[in-house]
């Protein structure tokens, strides 16, 4: 082993050297008759073939539609088939398929609508107290007149379709039946050209990550990112076409559209949605009912379905693997989860969305002490190193440093954001992830912290910044600065330091009700501290850290904090 912290990933399976699409087709010609996914909560179950049938029809709707290859399609749905069926149509189409976290509201939607030109926009009704179709009217009143197709909007010049995955009475939103109705006007011949028109290198999916300068960024992934991490994932849990993979990890994020869909395809595997958000009982049924062999979650998902009270009736014996990631996980949750839930071969993985998103996993026989204090070595085909953020020089073992990663998965870019790539990629590929970290003797890798201030709430990373932002446009609100602190459920839970204009007045009430609604829920701060002066260094340098400190002491929240 190197005495510096640097590994590149052996491989004993070469890159797939494929668009998504070749290997779709491919993967249908192999397993037609088999399971490909079984959406629970909608009574729907597809083979191979069956979800290709839908797929091409969907694909033959947006070309037919007027979509070209390069426009953005913008997806804003809980987990159902339809989700599924748009990723696989629209890279079929050479669409960038834009994903949007169901947990958006009108402020973040309009950015994402806006910054990626989004020329469409599928997307559920409602879920829960979200109403997307409420929400999008806000932002475009001309769907109520305009017919389906031809929307004409100032703001978001370059959208044209609402599509609904149900139905609607609003005139300018397709219904999903009338939508790809439009597939009857184009033959399987002029999807083969469109479809034979893509490269493996083509962007076809933007996902928006929190920026820590205020706004999401957008980052864009290619056919070849996104369809080898999933591939490679799936390979380190031994999967192959008898297994059947739980997915209660949202499909907006890379862990369930890569990790859960893709790591499927390219195995020719079922994956399996017990409901459309995560729900822990929802989660043993579907193991228990459909014999699942691996199981996807965040350690708050699996601790949950540990804490049902009822968790031993259910029979899941069936389990063998699957993957725990999002944030650390205890280890007594992973003793629970070997043990309770048969899931021996358990693996934790690493990364990030600019990264495809994983770069570290630990492997099915990695010891139990690795798999819950490391996130694993280095993934195939994947080149990591720690370096000294001041000097750049790579770091010894053992020493801690920023971990950067190069390879086939690191992004193309942030989308139409030069300033922000260049500063994410330097000149020779390597992506700088922000993280603190130490690579141990046999290249296992510990992430000890953030450089930056996110935060991680739930397996939801929240930057401070964008909150910052969106409360400033408060009349009452002078200043804010927002933090984490330690939480027994959650990880971290939010703070915010709100300083008011001279002779206003606000409550704590006040400040969350204004969030509600603009801002998704995991953002809103569970704590408020109205402060008219904030820690400083002498240049004027506000002091999150010791913001922090204050916040904890005041909220009597030592115990939960760590050395």
């Amino acid at each position: 082993m190197s005495s510096v912290s640097y590994a590149s990933g052996p491989a004993d399976k070469a890159l797939l050297g494929t668009p998504i699409p070749k290997l779709f087709d491919q993967i249908v010609a192999q397993h037609g008759d088999r399971e490909a996914v079984v959406s629970i909560h909608q009574d729907v179950r597809l083979t191979y073939a069956q979800l290709a049938d839908r797929v091409n029809k969907l694909a033959k709707a947006f070309i037919s539609a007027g979509f070209e290859k390069g426009d953005r399609v913008g997806i804003w749905s809980p987990n159902n088939v339809e989700w599924l069926t748009t990723q696989y149509a629209t890279a079929k189409a050479g669409i960038i398929l834009v994903t949007i976290n169901p947990a958006y509201r009108v402020h973040e939607l309009a950015y994402v609508l806006e910054q990626s030109g989004c020329r469409g926009l599928v997307m559920q009704n409602q879920f829960k107290t979200s109403d997307y179709e409420g929400m999008i009217t806000e932002l475009c009143p001309e769907l109520a007149e305009d017919f389906a197709g031809a929307l004409n909007n100032e703001k978001f010049p370059n959208l044209k379709a609402v599509i609904s995955m149900t139905s609607s009475d609003l005139a300018g939103i397709y219904d999903w039946t009338d939508f790809l109705g439009l597939a009857s006007n184009k033959s399987d011949e002029e999807l083969n050209v469109r479809q034979s028109n893509q490269d493996m290198d083509d962007a076809i999916n933007i996902q928006y990550t929190s920026g820590t300068t205020g706004f999401p960024k957008g980052a864009t992934l290619s056919h070849h990112n996104i369809l080898n991490n999933g591939y490679f994932v799936a390979s380190a849990m031994n999967f192959t076409e008898e297994d059947r993979l739980v997915v209660p990890v949202p499909l907006y994020h890379c862990f369930g559209m890569v990790m859960g869909n893709l790591g499927c395809l390219s195995h020719g595997a079922c994956a399996i949605y017990p409901s459309e958000g995560f729900e822990p009982e929802a989660v043993l049924q579907a193991v228990q009912a459909e014999k699942a062999t691996a199981l996807y979650g965040v350690p708050t998902m699996f601790i949950a379905e540990l804490a049902l009270p009822n968790f031993s009736d259910y029979e899941l014996s069936t389990l063998r693997t699957g993957i725990m990631a999002g944030a650390p996980c205890p280890i007594e949750t992973m003793k629970q989860v070997n043990e309770s839930m048969h899931m021996t071969e358990v693996e934790i993985a690493y990364g990030m969305t600019e990264t495809s998103p994983v770069s570290f996993q630990t492997r099915v026989d990695s010891p139990l002490d690795k798999r819950v204090s490391t996130v694993g070595r280095v993934h195939p085909h994947v080149e990591v190193k720690i370096i000294d953020p001041e000097t750049g020089s790579i770091c010894p073992v053992g020493e801690m440093g920023e971990l950067c990663t190069r390879g086939y998965s690191v992004m193309l870019g942030y989308w139409e954001n030069p300033e922000a790539t260049a500063t994410a990629i330097d000149p020779n590929g390597w992506m700088h992830t922000g993280d603190t970290a130490i690579m141990d003797g046999d290249g296992y890798v510990n992430i000890v912290g953030r450089i930056k201030d996110m935060i991680v709430r739930g397996g939801e990373n929240v930057y401070p910044r964008e909150i910052e932002e969106y409360l400033m446009t408060h009349d009452s609100i002078e200043a804010v600065q927002v933090t984490g602190v330690p939480d027994p459920k959650y990880g971290e839970e939010i703070i915010a330091w709100v300083s008011l204009v001279g002779g206003a007045e606000m409550s704590e009430n006040d400040v969350k009700e204004y969030c509600k609604g603009k801002i998704a829920h995991y953002k809103v701060p569970r704590y408020i501290r109205f402060s008219a002066d904030f820690p400083m260094t002498v240049t004027g340098k506000v002091q999150k850290f010791k913001m922090r400190e204050i916040s904890i002491k005041e909220l009597g929240l030592e115990e939960l904090t760590t050395a």
